[in-house]
C-alpha cells in the first residue's frame, strides 16, 4: 500500500495487482473473500432474511389494504408463490452468472452499465438502508414495547436503541465472516421456533372451536369497500415480509460449490417460509379480530397477551431475537452487493476492499451501516415499506425481463439450471399488474420512487462515464482512498482460479455478446467514482 490506493480492473471484479495467489484453495499467498458458507448457512440467509420483520409488521399492512380476512390469506399466498417463481428465475441467473452482486450483476450483464448502475443506485440510497432501518426499528419496538404497556415507546428511544443494535451487527461482520453467519444460523433457528410457537397456539386455537374468522361466510365479510388499487398495495406490503428471497445471489462467491448449493437453498427455503407464513397469519386471526389486528402496533406481541397469559414475555423477546437476526443478515448480503458495485467501478474503490487478515469487506459494511443509521431519521415504517416494496419489484421484474433477453441473445449459454421461459411470463405479468396498480393507487410515493432512481443518471455519467476527470479530483479521491485503506487496513482481493475458471469464460461470452452494444461503457468508466 505503499504506493498509493491500486487501480480498479474495469470487468475482472478484483485488482490484479493484489497479493498473488488464492486464499480460498489453500495456495495461501493472497487474501480472498472465503468461501465459507455452506448448504445450512446459505438455507439460514435467505430464511433469515425473509423472516425479519416483515410477518411481524405487513400482517397490519395486508389486512388493511385486503379489506377481509380472506383476500389478506389469499393475498399471503399468491405473494408466496409468486416469490417461488421469482426464485426460480433467479436461481438459472445465479448458476449461469456465478457472481456476486446478485441482481446488479445480472442487470449490468445483460443490459449494459447505466442500468446496472440505476439498480445498485437505488439500492444505495433507499432499499438496504431502509430496509436495515425498518428491521432495526422494529426490533427496537419488540424490545422496549413492554416497558410502555399503556403508551407507544418514544421515538427518540427507538431510534437510539436501533443504532446500537446497527453498531453491534456491524463490528460481528467486520470481525468475521464465520461469526456472521453462525449468529446468522442461530437467530434464524430462533425465529422459525418462535414462529412454531405462534402456528402450534393456532392450531390450538382451532381444536378449540375459534376460527370464527376463517369460516367462508365471515373471512369474505369486508370491512370496508373492495378497491382494487388497495388489493395491490396489499400485495407490496406481503412483497416486503418475503423480501430477501434473493439475497443469497448477492454471496454467490462465498458459496461452497455454489452451482448446487445455490439452488438447493432457494428450493427448500421458499416453500419453507411460503407455510410459515400462511399459518403464521392463520393463527394470527384465530386469536384477535381484524379491527384487533388493525389496532395493534406490534401484532405478534398482542397475539401472545391473549393467549400465552403471564408467559406473554416469550413473544416480544422472540421477536427481538428474530429481527436481530434479520439486520445481521441484510447487513451481511447488502454489503457484498455494494462490495461487487465497487469492483465493477460503479461506487468509491474503497469499497472493493478487504481486511487483509480477517477477509472482511469492512469499508463496504461500514457504508451500509453509516447510511442506515441515517435512514433512521424517518421513523414511520410503513411508508419506508411502500417505496422498498415499489423499487424492489420494478428491479425484480427488470432482472426476470433480462433472463429472457439472455435467452435470446445466448441461446447456447451453458445454464446448470434451465427453466420453461413460462415461469419468467407468469412472473412479468404479476409484476405488470402490481406496478401499474401501485402507480394508480400512490403515485406520488411512486412518483418519488422512480424520481431518486434517475437523480443516478446525471451520477453515472459525471462519476463512471466521464473518464478525463481533473486530475486535482483523482488526486483528492487517491489521497481519501489511501487514508481509507490505512484506517481500515484493507487491500484489494487477489483473483480466485479454482471456482472462476468457467466464470471467465461465460463472462467473456457474455462480453462479446454486449460488445457492439455497450462499445464506449467500458472505456469510459472511470477509475474512481
Amino acid at each position: 500500500m505503499a504506493d498509493g490506493p491500486r487501480q480498479r480492473s474495469s470487468t475482472a471484479g478484483s485488482a490484479k495487482d493484489a497479493a498473488g495467489g488464492d486464499k480460498e484453495s489453500g495456495s495461501g499467498g493472497g487474501v480472498a473473500l472465503k468461501k465459507e458458507i455452506g448448504l445450512v448457512s446459505a438455507c439460514g440467509i435467505i430464511v433469515g432474511n425473509i423472516i425479519g420483520s416483515g410477518i411481524f409488521v405487513s400482517p397490519k399492512g395486508v389486512m388493511e389494504n385486503a379489506s377481509s380476512v380472506g383476500v389478506a390469506l389469499i393475498v399471503w399466498i399468491i405473494t408466496g408463490i409468486i416469490t417461488a417463481i421469482g426464485a426460480l428465475c433467479y436461481a438459472e441467473l445465479g448458476v449461469t452468472i456465478p457472481k456476486s452482486g446478485g441482481d446488479y450483476s445480472y442487470v449490468k450483464d445483460i443490459f449494459g452499465g447505466l442500468a446496472g448502475f440505476l439498480r445498485l443506485w437505488i439500492a444505495v440510497l433507499v432499499i438496504y438502508p431502509t430496509n436495515q432501518a425498518v428491521i432495526a426499528l422494529t426490533f427496537s419496538n419488540y424490545v422496549l414495547q413492554p416497558l410502555f404497556p399503556t403508551c407507544f415507546p418514544p421515538e427518540n428511544g427507538l431510534r437510539l436503541l436501533a443504532a446500537v443494535c446497527l453498531l453491534l451487527l456491524t463490528w460481528v461482520n467486520c470481525s468475521s465472516v464465520r461469526w456472521a453467519t453462525r449468529v446468522q444460523d442461530v437467530f434464524t433457528a430462533g425465529k422459525l421456533l418462535a414462529l412454531a410457537l405462534i402456528i402450534i397456539m393456532g392450531v390450538v386455537q382451532v381444536c378449540k372451536g375459534e376460527y370464527y374468522w376463517l369460516e367462508p361466510a365471515n373471512a369474505f365479510e369486508p370491512f370496508q369497500d373492495y378497491d382494487v388499487g388497495l388489493i395491490a398495495l396489499a400485495f407490496l406490503q406481503g412483497s416486503f415480509a418475503y423480501g430477501g428471497w434473493n439475497f443469497l445471489n448477492y454471496v454467490t462467491e462465498e458459496l461452497v460449490d455454489p452451482y448446487v448449493n445455490l439452488p438447493r437453498a432457494i428450493f427448500i427455503s421458499i416453500p419453507l417460509v411460503t407455510f410459515v407464513y400462511v399459518f403464521a397469519n392463520i393463527a394470527y386471526v384465530t386469536a384477535m379480530s381484524p379491527q384487533e389486528l388493525l389496532a395493534s402496533n406490534a401484532v405478534a406481541v398482542t397475539f401472545g397477551e391473549k393467549l400465552l397469559g403471564v408467559m406473554a414475555w416469550i413473544m416480544p423477546i422472540s421477536v427481538a431475537l428474530s429481527t436481530f437476526g434479520g439486520v445481521n443478515g441484510s447487513l451481511f448480503t447488502s454489503s457484498r452487493l455494494f462490495f461487487a458495485g465497487a469492483r465493477e467501478g460503479h461506487l468509491p474503490s474503497l469499497l472493493a476492499m478487504i481486511h487483509v487478515k480477517r477477509c472482511t469487506p469492512i469499508p463496504a459494511l461500514l457504508f451500509t451501516c453509516l447510511s442506515t443509521l441515517l435512514m433512521l431519521c424517518t421513523s414511520d415504517m410503513y411508508t419506508l415499506i411502500n417505496y422498498v416494496g415499489f423499487i424492489n419489484y420494478l428491479f425484480y421484474g427488470v432482472t426476470v425481463a433480462g433472463q429472457i433477453v439472455l435467452r435470446i441473445k445466448q441461446p447456447n449459454m451453458h445454464r446448470p439450471i434451465k427453466i420453461s421461459l413460462i415461469w419468467p411470463v407468469i412472473y412479468l405479468i404479476f409484476w405488470a399488474f402490481l406496478l401499474i396498480f401501485s402507480l394508480y393507487s400512490e403515485p406520488i410515493v411512486c412518483g418519488i420512487g422512480l424520481a431518486i432512481m434517475l437523480t443516478g443518471v446525471p451520477v453515472y455519467f459525471l462519476g463512471v462515464y466521464w473518464e478525463n476527470k481533473p486530475k486535482c479530483f483523482d488526486a483528492f479521491v487517491d489521497k481519501l482512498t489511501y487514508v481509507g485503506q490505512k484506517l481500515c487496513v484493507v487491500v484489494y482481493p487477489a483473483e480466485t482460479k479454482s471456482e472462476n475458471d468457467e466464470e471467465g469464460e461465460e463472462g467473456e461470452e457474455m462480453k462479446l455478446a454486449r460488445a457492439s452494444e455497450d462499445d464506449g461503457d467500458n472505456n469510459h468508466k472511470a477509475a474512481d467514482c
